[in-house]
């Protein structure tokens, strides 16, 4: 048997998982982020640990073959001599380093910066979190002595060690993606101690051990797993989308490659000398949790989703934009704003449903079309997390991206995805690649409707202008 852990925004999830691939047990415990101020969004490391715990006692971890790791990227950790936490993390969508992504990019310059890292400072990113500490807690910066990404917290609790892998450690926006290694230049630049980093592994590599014996992958960040998980590994798979707290589209490349102003994200993948190329709607289940919190809290996301099904596609004439914590891609805003438009007093609850999932969905396009000069443009994709479970959303984003969706009998994102680096941890398989081969299985396949697609790209041109124009309002509102 073989565990995946999956440190999510949300919730921690456990799967154990046989050696055929199927789901033996899943546990999932739950927590929430806090936002003590707006742009804001942290969590208490303990809380991870906590939930990890009575996943896999749940799961049966001391007694399985391998264990391996997933997990929110970015989230900046920072501990003192003794291992423990100096505050709060800070995490992948809080946006209160702007002016420190700012300034790395002044020190750096755009397209110098780009070149070491393979991607652009921004907010909720490891280094602008950790240069706004510096800034505004110099009391706390000054007792850092080691800085670890959320998953890796868990691994230290776990195993006693210390350690990251490529993909979580491309996220940090410290690390040379190109060449797999700690960036001295940029550590040097923005004058930070290399000794605070961990050691890089490469994702199905042991880095650590449960009980002196059971092997811990090194994991991989939660975009990367979730795409094991799916069965995109190397060039020419189906791209990977995860509908969860964020929307996340991942094509896989054999050799790296970066847009040279940063729109979209260049990572190590979690298959060793692999890389991936990546777009982020920053809010997209997160927008549906929004909605159903706002109107009624104690509403099922399935009779929400079921609402929505009673109106037509376009909602007749309502938009929504999901920029409801700043935005990455293609928008590099932070201090981007969702919103609306075009709302009547005939829309109802089912309606502002409708629009919520089918304004994530073009803000998913927009990730898709990101990589389409790095990757070439896919011919279909696999779907994965929790929004993938619903198949009214999964019709409207085949038809928004005009392109068929694969559904892998599997749903469990980057903890099923860890759980297969586990089992090539473990010695079950020789590497990633037969992993995936002998346990991703795909089940059912959604075409996009015709119907949809020609009223989708009716509307494609509104959706185009929503970001402007609310950027526009939201500024003008500052």
């Amino acid at each position: 048997m073989l565990i995946g852990l999956d440190i999510g925004t949300s919730s921690v999830k456990a799967v154990a998982v046989d050696r055929n691939g199927d789901v033996l047990k899943v546990a999932e415990r739950p927590y929430s982020p806090r936002r003590p101020r707006p742009g804001w969004s942290e969590q208490d490391p303990e809380d991870w640990w906590r939930a990890a715990e009575d996943a896999l006692d749940e799961c049966g971890a001391h007694h399985c073959d391998g264990i391996g790791l997933s997990g929110q990227m970015h989230g900046l950790v920072a501990l003192d001599g003794r291992d423990e936490p100096l505050r709060p993390a800070i995490l992948w969508n809080d946006s209160r380093a702007y002016e420190q992504c700012r300034a790395i990019e002044e020190r750096l310059g755009l397209e110098g910066f780009v070149a070491h890292t393979g991607n652009r400072a921004l907010a909720g990113c490891t280094a602008p979190s950790l240069l706004w500490v510096r800034d505004h807690e110099p009391e706390v910066y000054e007792r850092i002595a080691a800085i670890l990404l959320p998953k890796d917290y868990v691994r230290l609790k776990l195993t006693g060690e210390r350690a990251t892998d490529a993909v979580d450690a491309s996220g940090t926006l410290l690390f040379d993606v190109a060449r797999r290694s700690w960036s001295s230049h940029v550590l040097s630049a923005l004058e930070l101690d290399p000794a605070w980093l961990p050691p890089v592994h490469e994702s199905p590599a042991p880095a650590g051990r449960l009980d002196g014996r059971v092997p811990v992958a090194a994991g991989a960040g939660d975009e990367a797993a979730a795409a094991v998980g799916a069965g995109v590994v190397k060039q020419g798979d189906p791209v990977s989308i995860v509908l969860g707290t964020s929307g996340v589209v991942v094509a896989a490349l054999d050799g790296y490659a970066a847009d040279a102003q940063g729109r979209a994200h260049s990572y190590c993948h979690a298959v060793p000398n692999g890389w991936n190329v990546l777009g982020v709607t920053l809010s997209a289940g997160g927008s549906l949790r929004w909605l159903r919190d706002v109107l009624e809290p104690n509403a099922s996301f399935r009779r929400l989703i079921h609402e929505a099904t009673a109106w037509e596609p376009g909602t007749q004439g309502l938009l929504f934009a999901p920029q409801l914590a700043g935005e990455r891609m293609p928008h590099a805003d932070p201090k981007a704003r969702g919103g609306f438009v075009g709302l009547g007093t005939h829309h109802d609850r089912g309606a502002l449903a409708r629009a919520v999932l089918e304004g994530v969905a073009f803000s998913v396009r927009e990730s898709l079309e990101l990589l389409d000069g790095l990757a070439g443009r896919p011919v279909k994709a696999r779907v994965s997390g929790g929004g993938a479970r619903s198949d009214v959303w999964l019709e409207i984003l085949a038809a928004v991206l005009d392109l068929p969706l694969e559904i892998c009998h599997v749903q469990e994102g980057g903890a099923y995805g860890a759980a297969l680096l586990g089992g090539v941890a473990a010695g079950l398989w020789l590497d990633v690649e037969e992993a995936v081969s002998e346990t991703v299985r795909v089940t059912r396949v959604v075409e996009p409707r015709a119907d949809w697609v020609e009223r989708y790209a009716e509307l494609r041109p509104f959706y185009d202008a929503l970001y402007p124009g609310l950027h526009g309002i939201q500024h003008a509102a500052d």
